[in-house]
């Protein structure tokens, strides 16, 4: 059983994920709880930005481009296999291998991705290992931190 418990949405904000090989800037839309002026915090965590969790607190500009003046209680980490999609498979071992520290694990419908959300002040020791023995398990998969390293 998952013990993060979501910021509740009221909007959706689209946050700068990078550039396609043509130049043009892709985006990801998350959804988020509008505060004053341009602030929001995250309800999810994304599986495409860096440098942001659920619970941040983010300035964002026009461009799409975001400021953290507030971080969260969690830790965003971000997983992806090497080509194609995830068999539904991998996303149960995934979920398997999180559910014990606390973790949501979220996807899209086309399994390219997942994004896993968990509290900061999980042991580094212990995520990094059940992550790496689930992507050992798995093959062919990566996962990084999305938003930083684990706490130490």
């Amino acid at each position: 059983m998952t013990s993060v418990m979501l910021p509740p949405a009221d909007t959706h904000v689209r946050l700068l994920a990078g550039y396609a090989g043509n130049g043009r800037p892709a985006y990801e839309v998350l959804p988020a709880r509008t505060l004053d002026g341009d602030l929001f915090e995250l309800a999810g965590s994304p599986g495409l930005v860096l440098g942001c969790a659920a619970g941040d607190v983010l300035r964002i500009s026009d461009d799409g481009g975001f400021e953290v003046t507030r971080q969260g209680p969690w830790l965003c980490v971000q997983a992806a296999p090497e080509a194609g999609t995830f068999s539904p498979e991998a996303l149960t071992a995934l979920h398997e291998a999180v559910e014990g520290l606390g973790g949501l694990v979220e996807s899209p419908a086309t399994l390219r991705f997942a994004v896993i959300t968990i509290e900061r002040a999980t042991d580094p020791a212990a995520l990094e290992n059940a992550l790496d023995a689930w992507a050992d398990r798995t093959g062919h998969v990566a996962w990084w931190f999305g938003n930083g390293e684990a706490a130490q």
